[in-house]
């Protein structure tokens, strides 16, 4: 009951004791009215809460960041009696609560609200109320509705004709390596050193455990031919780099998926998750969900993750790198990559210029070593265009042309 519902019960019964104290009959009307439009607002309001389905639907089959988003509603309750005035409380995440007053029509509630200009994420949708109220304001009730589904906004990627990385100066022995087959040798089991056999195949843990030389058995596997491995640093997201980060990252992916090539999505997370696109169907849909999500939750080092040879990022004929901060293990890393005659290139995103009053900085150290040995390397900072950070540079497309 509200406020002003006990407020009414309390005149009514008041109204009543003091026509019976009184002998003013004229009294007694006015209280049993007040008494009836008490437990009229109470049965109505009784009757009325029952379980719900709501359903959700928006105004986009895919929503990318920055866009506003119409979310519609609709209440269907399992009782005949609809209440006279519901509102529809839903929580969206970290986007918070909203309040929507329903309309009636055919048997059903309706309603919508609009959310503006949607930052790039995953936004599950929680537990929904339903606030019931008869006509008169004086009993309220809650339905509780089963939560569930999320919404999902896509990164604003950009086109890209041709990648900074594929500039021939920074081409194997200066060409240009047009056709490259995706595949490499991947760890089968360990047996023991045969006479004669190269040393470079000795497997030096398995050696030092047993006391005599093992050797790694590998079998012909096939290979992704791009990895574009997103460092979701926690320590390195600055305002909003890190969905800078994430709209690189997707871009160049989306580049080489265009192009037919065997692609990976490495994302060095909490979670560590990663997503092969080998196809502009499924792969390419669950690629976006994942950038989609992606949080800068990552504690792990991502020089140790570009360690693990098994993992898809160093298995990969090319390596393209997408972080905020350099550390210099992630450095030699690259260069010793690219000193073993492997394809690598890095993508930074100077995350200090993302910080209101900013004054601009002297080149990271880190940057002209990794350019002095050929890694191309592509500098976003605050306000840049992404296209033409990350797309050749023009004196190349000059001279392609």
């Amino acid at each position: 009951m509200t406020r002003n519902g006990r407020l009414a019960l309390a005149l009514g019964a008041a109204t009543y004791v003091a026509a019976w104290a009184f002998g003013s009959e004229p009294l007694y009307p006015i209280a049993t009215g007040l008494l009836l439009v008490v437990l009229f607002a109470w049965a109505s309001v009784r009757l009325a809460k029952k379980p719900m389905r709501l359903v959700r639907t928006t105004s986009a089959h895919e929503q990318l960041e920055g866009e506003d988003l119409r979310v519609h509603l609709e209440l269907q309750p399992e009782g005949r009696v609809l209440p006279v005035s519901v509102v529809l409380v839903d929580e969206v995440g970290r986007l918070g609560e909203r309040r929507v007053p329903l309309r009636r029509g055919d048997g059903r509630l309706f309603g919508s609200y609009v959310l503006r200009r949607l930052p790039r994420g995953r936004y599950p949708f929680g537990e929904a109320r339903a606030l019931l109220e008869d006509p008169f304001g004086l009993e309220q009730a809650e339905v509780k509705l089963r939560g569930g589904g999320a919404l999902l906004v896509y990164p604003r990627l950009v086109e890209l004709d041709r990648l900074f990385s594929e500039t021939g100066a920074h081409s194997i022995d200066g060409r240009r390596l047009l056709l490259r087959r995706p595949s490499g040798f991947e760890l089968h089991s360990v047996r023991e050193y045969v006479h004669g056999e190269s040393l470079r195949k000795v497997h030096w843990r398995t050696t030092a455990r047993r006391g005599q030389l093992m050797v790694k058995d590998l079998e012909d596997s096939p290979r992704d031919e791009v990895a574009v491995v997103l460092d979701a640093d926690a320590g390195a997201a600055v305002g909003e780099s890190f969905d800078v980060q994430v709209r690189a990252a997707g871009s160049i992916l989306q580049a080489n998926m265009r192009r037919g090539r065997r692609s990976v999505l490495v994302v060095n997370s909490a979670a560590g998750e990663a997503q092969r696109v080998h196809s502009s169907d499924g792969d390419w849909r669950r690629a976006l969900e994942l950038l989609a999500a992606a949080e800068p939750t990552g504690r792990t080092p991502l020089a140790t993750l570009l360690t693990v040879e098994e993992s898809p990022a160093a298995r990969a004929l090319d390596l393209v790198v997408v972080t905020a901060r350099i550390a210099p293990e992630l450095a030699d890393r690259l260069v010793q990559r690219v000193l073993g005659r492997r394809r690598a290139a890095l993508v930074y995103v100077d995350a200090p210029s993302f910080a209101n009053g900013s004054a601009p900085r002297r080149p990271e150290p880190a940057l002209l070593r990794l350019q002095a040995v050929g890694v191309p390397v592509a500098v976003v900072r605050r306000g840049d265009d992404l296209a033409a950070a990350l797309g050749a540079p023009p004196a190349e497309e000059a001279a392609r042309a």
